[in-house]
């Protein structure tokens, strides 16, 4: 698929269902906010200096405990919206994770890991190991049968020779980027829903070309 094939599949699947996508964003964001920010009081602390560590270690907990697993579930959300037209997607972004909780946080987690390790020999490889690893959250919800390293294989395996064709979706949405900074960021909770869809359909089209190719094979 095209760009814009990927882009009109999520208009299609985001027509009449805005709403429930803005609201499912506008949760997502409130609650990544809240909980990012709950460790600003150093109750157990004294100084700023004594402050930091606890602060930085509370909002990365909260972050691979809370709002990874939310981020799964936000994306697989909008995967719903796109294959079956569920309009539910504030419930499911909290009901998906909940559903194999370890499984997902795990998944997350240790491609976070994985991405950091890389990061530390430049940022480049760091940034095409994200690219490699971006279909791993579909997959560890779709095959929960697969382990959190296998889920992150396949990704690796499906976006082999299409890392850029991902990066250049990414990348058509810069006008709608920039124009989402002129609304003071309130564009985004519109934006965010269009790019998270158009990047299912990109994700649909690879499990179609992997289906079609293992039928080759065979």
């Amino acid at each position: 698929m095209t760009n814009q094939e990927c882009k009109n599949t999520a208009l299609a699947a985001l027509k009449g269902n805005w709403a429930p996508a803005v609201l499912a964003t506008i949760v997502f964001f409130l609650v990544a906010v809240v909980l990012s920010g709950s460790a600003e009081v150093p109750f157990f602390a004294t100084t700023a200096s004594q402050a930091l560590p606890w602060i930085e270690g509370v909002s990365f907990v909260l972050i691979i405990l809370v709002i990874a697993p939310m981020a799964v579930g936000y994306a697989n959300a909008c995967r719903f919206l796109v294959d079956s037209n569920d309009r539910e997607m504030t419930a499911n972004m909290f009901s998906v994770p909940l559903k194999n909780y370890l499984h997902i946080m795990w998944g997350y987690l240790l491609m976070t890991i994985k991405i950091f390790l890389w990061s530390l020999l430049f940022l480049i490889p760091g940034i095409i190991k994200s690219f490699s690893y971006a279909m791993a959250p579909y997959i560890l919800v779709e095959e929960p049968e697969l382990s959190a390293s296998q889920a992150i294989k396949k990704s690796k395996e499906m976006m082999k020779g299409h890392k850029f064709d991902l990066f250049y979706l990414y990348l058509s949405f810069i006008g709608w980027f920039f124009l989402s900074l002129l609304t003071c960021c309130i564009g985004f909770f519109w934006l965010e829903p269009y790019a998270q869809c158009s990047v299912v359909a990109f994700y649909n089209d690879l499990k179609a070309q992997k289906a079609v190719s293992a039928v080759a094979e065979n």
